[in-house]
């Protein structure tokens, strides 16, 4: 209990306040766009510079906590948040907005790495996914409180207003952090001569890695692109709900997506007690995710919640990628190695985002809202790719089961020929059994 009050929670204010920046477009978008007259490509690029920036900062503040620590880190970034918020709220001008915005992004841009590294620090490795699900839960209770509260008190005090309590709230999670949080001798750990530093090329170039990321990111990244801003444009140009019935879709998503990260953490940690890897859930929420996507794009009659679950339920996968990349590297460089790979899961949400944007924009709009066509096209472009990705994932599985296949076909060899072996077939081995030097 000490170290959830001491350590967690304090970490979790300051995801929360991540996932709050991050969704609140959805809600302030109309707003911005009557006050500063900005089209949909502005609105998806004011939206997405956030996830460029938060992405390219992801390599070196994994550096900077691993060697100063998170209570450090997250403490200053914070402070960076809280002034990129004041001056959103004062902007008077569309480039104001973009550097604000793009401030708040390098801001909480530690915010879950810093989490996941004092996760890893302070509790057993057992626990990681486990303790990942809490902690993305009462995070994305930021999206929950991005739909009907932010929309109440966007009625009740207007939007420069709202960036005002944002700033003082932002403010007092950095003082929490900075005053509660222990110091530990692992937060600033120096690595001996005697070890091999973790750089870079080391983790893009693991094999493992490889393997995941594409998938992780594509399924990630796309989720929060999706939820973040193109979800409420949906339900109001295709689904034509007025405001009221889409703040409320838009708040049971976020729901979901809460507690999705929490029924992800513990069926992961569940499935590890049978030796079922963390990476196999991660692929079956991807394909969740794509069978989501379809049903939206091919407007099958299925109430419009349940496959926005489905795309909600993919943002929580964060959970499952970051505990598998908590397994591939060392304890010490775990910030190092979550930043590489949540740079390409902001990164990709940025091209998403913005892509989807200049896809929608190709139509001509009436009265401010698009044609169905426009997002159709837009979305099943998501779906491709993310298919892609997902075969990739899946390439020793199709790999195998073609050699399979072909094995009746095949030509038998001589009898007492030297190519005659007794070992297993090469399609009976496991498949993601980790060995040194070997691929899986």
């Amino acid at each position: 209990m000490r170290l959830i009050l001491s350590v967690f929670l304090p970490f979790a204010a300051g995801y929360y306040l991540a996932y709050l920046f991050r969704t609140i477009n959805a809600a302030i978008s109309p707003a911005l766009a009557s006050d500063f007259g900005i089209e949909a490509a502005e609105v998806g690029l004011l939206a997405s510079v956030y996830f460029l920036v938060f992405g390219l900062a992801q390599i070196p503040i994994g550096v900077f906590l691993d060697r100063f620590g998170p209570r450090r880190v997250q403490g200053v970034l914070l402070v960076i948040a809280a002034g990129g918020a004041t001056l959103f709220g004062t902007a008077s001008s569309f480039p104001e907005l973009l550097v604000a915005r793009a401030m708040i992004g390098l801001g909480v841009a530690g915010s879950l790495m810093a989490g996941l590294k004092a996760i890893v620090t302070w509790f057993p490795k057992e626990r990681v996914a486990l303790m990942n699900g809490w902690m993305i839960m009462l995070g994305s209770l930021g999206a929950v409180t991005a739909t009907a509260p932010t929309d109440w008190l966007l009625n009740w005090i207007g939007w420069r207003s709202l960036f005002e309590v944002l700033t003082i709230g932002t403010v007092a999670v950095a003082g929490l952090i900075y005053m509660v949080v222990p110091k530990r001798a692992e937060d600033s750990e120096i690595v001996t001569s005697a070890q091999k530093p973790l750089t870079l090329w080391s983790v893009y170039s693991d094999p493992r890695f490889l393997r995941v990321a594409p998938l992780s990111a594509a399924c990630i990244g796309s989720s929060w692109a999706l939820q973040s801003l193109w979800a409420a444009a949906w339900l109001t140009d295709v689904e034509g709900f007025d405001q009221q019935s889409r703040v409320h879709q838009m708040f049971l998503m976020a729901v979901v997506l809460s507690f999705g990260a929490l029924f992800v953490g513990a069926t992961a940690d569940r499935l590890r007690k049978h030796n079922i890897r963390t990476e196999i859930l991660l692929a079956g929420v991807g394909g969740l995710f794509a069978v989501g996507e379809l049903a939206l794009i091919l407007r099958l009659p299925l109430p419009s919640l349940l496959p926005w679950s489905m795309v909600s339920i993919a943002g929580a996968a964060t959970v499952l990628s970051f505990a598998a990349i908590a397994e591939y590297f060392p304890k010490q460089f775990a910030a190092r190695a979550n930043g590489a790979l949540n740079l390409l899961h902001f990164g990709w949400a940025f091209l998403v985002q913005y892509g989807i944007g200049l896809v929608v924009g190709q139509w001509p709009s009436q009265d401010g809202h698009y044609p169905v066509a426009a997002y159709q096209a837009a979305f099943g472009l998501c779906v491709a790719l993310q298919t892609a990705a997902l075969a990739w994932f899946a390439m020793p599985w199709i790999s195998t089961f073609g050699k399979s296949l072909c094995r009746p076909f095949a030509r038998p060899p001589k009898v007492g020929a030297a190519s005659v072996g007794v070992g297993r077939p090469p399609f009976e081995r496991p498949i993601f059994e980790a060995c040194d030097g070997v691929d899986w």
